[in-house]
């Protein structure tokens, strides 16, 4: 089997980019080309075509390789939900969660399976994969359970990239350390270091890259710089990371980082427009006066509305709306913004019945079955009409509360917002918005239509809505990424092994 791995010395090395960009750097070759993560901790998920979930970035990596996002590309997805445990996706379905102390016992074997398992299926249709790994190879304390980094290399006898962040200071300590607790045999498949994130002049770099070749005998293939890009990320420490956006922005839309936040992607296409600035703020701080505010998804819906409550967020949000903002939320976001919230079985770790936002008369169950799958939709609001592309993922069942059972000072009216009233819901001012529909950002017309409203309040003139959807906008990104990757990269010695 053909393959390409990928390593880093740290998390946040740059694996992801570098095997984003190999994707598509190879698929131009002429490479029929499938990314692999055997196992993946994140809480940014995709839906297939199948219904099956997979990381995110397994599936962008998809989309650099011009194909399909499948379930074989990330046949384990851990989802952190606190306390230690984690929601098990194996083969692109929940299993149930675990303890991390019992995890290895559990699912080491199992998962090995399904990874040797998926590789054997991505053989039979693609020429060459492109495996990522997680976090460092080197944990000594964790290899005996490593079904990501090595173990993978070694099964398909893999010629290695390691990535080096220098960002981060010590580069040559992390690759050093990195080969020396490698077993020899693991060692021999490092075929090439990439430094990334370098920030200044190569050649006052060079002689630790000579050094670096001398003392390991391993060549350096590349030395990637700093770049200022929209690439999805993996987990939320990418959020504290992130560049305040565009202070001359027209539009201010706060975005609420949830202690368990998931699928923050959702606002790529939001952070790609000129006009809008998108500030993430813990519930902690203060709400400020954003055009408008989003209640993103979440792991743990209850826990996380908890922490809304202590915190004063959600009286915050409360007062926000009731002075005529602008509120929206997407899954757990818009089971938040509901009446109340109940989980029965203890499936979030918390039993018991919760009072919501109520800025929507809506309840929800939440429910051992996970609804995953691509959905397709026509708007209601705020232009009749729109076709509409996206994902449900959610634990949960919704609905709305009859006229007659609302609280008796709830005078607003409410309307589906999709043709499928189950997708979301909208109040008759249009401020108030929920909906199940991941990626409805990425819808061009739609996400333009919405912010058109936010830019009327404001007396500003509106945007075109004629416009192509995300998925063009992020192809060109992909081809950019590989632009500027490619420049820097030498990939003799990792195809010639």
């Amino acid at each position: 089997m053909k393959a390409i791995m990928v390593v880093g010395t740290t998390s946040h090395a740059g694996k992801s980019l570098i095997t984003t960009a190999l994707c598509r750097i190879l698929n131009r070759r002429g490479w029929r080309v499938a990314p692999f993560k055997g196992q993946n901790m994140a809480l940014n998920a995709y839906v297939t075509n199948n219904g099956a979930e997979i990381g995110y970035a397994q599936a962008v990596q998809a989309w650099a390789a011009g194909v399909a996002p499948q379930v074989e590309m990330n046949p384990i997805l851990l989802k952190p939900q606190g306390d230690m445990t984690s929601q098990v996706i194996l083969r692109g379905r929940s299993v149930g969660r675990t303890h991390a102390r019992e995890y290895y016992e559990k699912f080491f074997d199992t998962g090995w399976q399904a990874i040797q398992e998926s590789l054997a299926r991505l053989k039979q249709d693609f020429d060459l994969i492109i495996c990522e790994g997680a976090g460092s190879p080197a944990e000594i304390n964790l290899k005996h359970r490593d079904l990501t980094n090595m173990r993978v290399a070694q099964h398909l006898n893999a010629p290695t990239i390691l990535v080096a962040d220098i960002d981060r200071g010590g580069v040559f300590a992390h690759i050093i350390g990195t080969l020396e607790l490698l077993e020899p045999e693991e060692r021999a498949l490092i075929k090439g270091f990439v430094i990334n994130k370098f920030r200044g002049h190569r050649e006052l770099l060079q002689p630790g890259l000579d050094w670096l070749e001398e003392r390991t005998g391993i060549p350096v293939i590349g030395v990637v710089p700093w770049m200022d890009h929209s690439f999805p990320a993996e987990d939320s420490l990418s959020l504290l990371e992130r560049s305040p956006g565009n202070q001359n922005a027209e539009i201010t839309i706060a975005v609420i980082r949830l202690p368990h936040i998931s699928n923050f992607t959702d606002f790529d296409p939001l952070e790609a427009e000129a006009s809008v600035r998108v500030r993430y703020i813990s519930p902690k701080d203060d709400l400020g006066y954003p055009d408008a505010v989003i209640l993103p998804g979440t792991k743990t819906t209850i826990a996380d509305l908890l922490v809304l409550q202590r915190t004063g967020m959600a009286e915050a949000i409360q007062n926000y709306a009731a002075a005529g903002g602008t509120v929206l939320g997407i899954c757990g976001g818009y089971q938040i913004m509901g009446d109340f919230l109940a989980d029965p079985e203890g499936i979030e770790g918390q039993d018991g019945r919760y009072k919501g936002l109520q800025l929507l008369p809506t309840r929800t169950i939440i429910t051992p079955k996970k609804i995953a799958r691509q959905r397709l939709a026509t708007s209601q609001h705020p232009i009749l009409g729109l076709p509409v592309s996206g994902y449900e993922l959610h634990q949960g069942r919704t609905q709305v509360i009859d006229e007659d059972q609302r609280p008796t000072d709830s005078k607003a009216g409410y309307d589906a917002l999709f043709d499928d009233p189950g997708l979301g819901l909208v109040d008759d001012s249009l401020s108030i918005w929920g909906a199940y529909l991941h990626g409805l950002f990425d819808n061009g017309p739609w996400r333009r239509a919405w912010l058109n409203r936010l830019r009327q309040q404001r007396g500003l003139g509106s945007l075109p809505t004629g416009i192509p959807n995300y998925r063009e906008q992020r192809e060109m990104m992909l081809d950019v990424l590989a632009d500027s990757v490619e420049g820097y990269l030498d990939l003799a010695p990792i195809l010639e092994a």
